[in-house]
């Protein structure tokens, strides 16, 4: 047995869920042969525990490792910084600094808050947002995360979600009287913003939405959110966590016309060390000071620290082009590969952040591509992430890998054996976005 399986079986009994990441478990990608666990990761490579080492070109740690696994000077500032203590009784400069350089990148905004995931800090700028309304219900566009506030749109309607962005996202421990709070609509769909705005009437606290996610807006869906959002003096929040330091120097918005008054940042921002960012105007903002959001671990130098180091080199190097390029060219790669083989793909996402799915059996196929993948020395699934790391010829490599494996998949499909094929469980969805 491998030392990844062993620790799987223990993993199983000691942690509900197995990790604590969704999107990590074996489950997703063909438990069985999927490694999970990793003991190094360097750049793009990642070594498992029984030191195989993979290129990866799946989902690059879930989109928080923006220029590459152990970035060389983002750790040395981290280095440096843990070397002079990461806590004390007294605060971090740090965390002056990056909200200057956070406000620098985005000249709309005035203040900042920092906590150390995506999700908190979306609670956080919806907290601040009721604060300042004075409101409680929140019509919202898109995934936010796990807190109680956006869960509560599958109470009552459990499928709520489902028919917009998440399917199967369980509402158990909302409480009940939230139900009503969190009202979605879709994204590029005037009517169906109106009408959430209809159904929040004049409770309504915010707009919350990504700024894209697999398509872009058109130029009357931002109109409208704009004009309704100055009509009922509510604030305009964009979640940034996945989108924000991909497709240019700071939030996407900036690129798509899209005027907050909140921006939400994580991810990215730290290349894999816990920092969040909540940047917004002052007349918003300031309500922070009326509401209880604090907690230790916001005041620790490590995540400020990383995130100044991230978003120096990401400017330097002009990080984006870099990151738009290598997508293009695995999308190309997949749809070349598409049509060679007579595959029905589906390409979607927003570049660098792209996927791609079968239009038949899609899970069967994904799972024997993931395993065959990974014999070819890749750790790779329906999606992928560009990072920093990736080079040319790295994509040049995955593209041949993909080609030996999409035709060994094609034969298996005109011999009807695929399934024969797996050494491991067919892939699950655990959640999936629809659109």
């Amino acid at each position: 047995m491998s030392n990844s399986k062993k620790i799987q079986e223990k993993a199983v009994k000691l942690i509900p869920g197995m990790t604590q990441l969704l999107s990590k478990r074996p489950d997703r990608y063909g438990r069985g042969v999927w490694p999970t666990y990793f003991e190094q990761a360097k750049g793009i490579l990642v070594t498992d525990l029984d030191g195989k080492t993979y290129k990866d070109f799946s989902i690059g740690g879930i989109g928080a490792t923006v220029l590459g696994y152990a970035d060389e000077d983002v750790n040395n500032a981290v280095i440096d910084v843990i070397q002079k203590g990461s806590a004390s009784t007294l605060n971090p400069p740090e965390e002056v600094a990056l909200a200057e350089k956070l406000i620098a990148l985005h000249p709309w905004a005035e203040m900042a808050r920092f906590a150390r995931s995506g999700g908190e800090a979306m609670a956080i700028a919806v907290r601040i947002a009721r604060v300042a309304t004075k409101k409680d219900k929140i019509v919202f566009c898109g995934y936010h995360g796990w807190m109680d506030w956006y869960l509560a749109a599958n109470l009552g309607k459990k499928e709520a979600l489902d028919e917009h962005w998440i399917a199967g996202l369980n509402p158990n421990g909302v409480p009940k009287g939230l139900e009503g709070t969190a009202i979605p609509f879709l994204y590029n769909d005037i009517e169906s913003f109106k009408e959430a705005i209809a159904q929040a009437g004049e409770d309504l606290a915010a707009v919350v939405m990504e700024p894209l996610r697999n398509y872009y807006p058109e130029n009357d869906f931002l109109a409208c959110i704009h004009q309704i959002v100055k009509e009922k003096k509510v604030p305009l929040i964009v979640d940034e966590i996945s989108a924000g330091f991909r497709i240019c120097n700071g939030g996407a918005h900036l690129k798509l016309g899209i005027q907050p008054d909140i921006a939400v940042f994580s991810k990215a921002l730290g290349n894999g060390f816990p920092i969040s960012a909540v940047i917004g105007k002052e007349w918003v903002m300031s309500f922070a000071q009326e509401a209880f959001i604090t907690s230790t671990n916001w005041t620790e130098r490590v995540g400020n620290v990383a995130a100044l180091a991230m978003i120096e080199k990401f400017v330097r190097c002009d990080v984006s082009s870099h990151l738009l390029r290598i997508a293009d060219m695995v999308a190309n790669s997949w749809e070349q590969l598409g049509k060679k083989y007579d595959f029905d793909l589906h390409i979607g996402g927003f570049k660098p952040l792209i996927h791609f799915s079968f239009a038949e059996n899609h899970f069967l196929y994904i799972t024997y591509f993931c395993q065959e993948m990974l014999k070819e020395g890749f750790l790779a699934s329906s999606g992928f992430y560009a990072m920093y790391a990736h080079t040319e010829e790295d994509v040049k490599e995955y593209f041949e890998a993909c080609d030996r494996v999409f035709a060994k998949l094609k034969k298996h499909i005109i011999q009807n054996d695929v399934e024969k094929q797996l050494e491991c469980q067919i892939a699950q969805s655990g959640f999936a976005r629809i659109n």
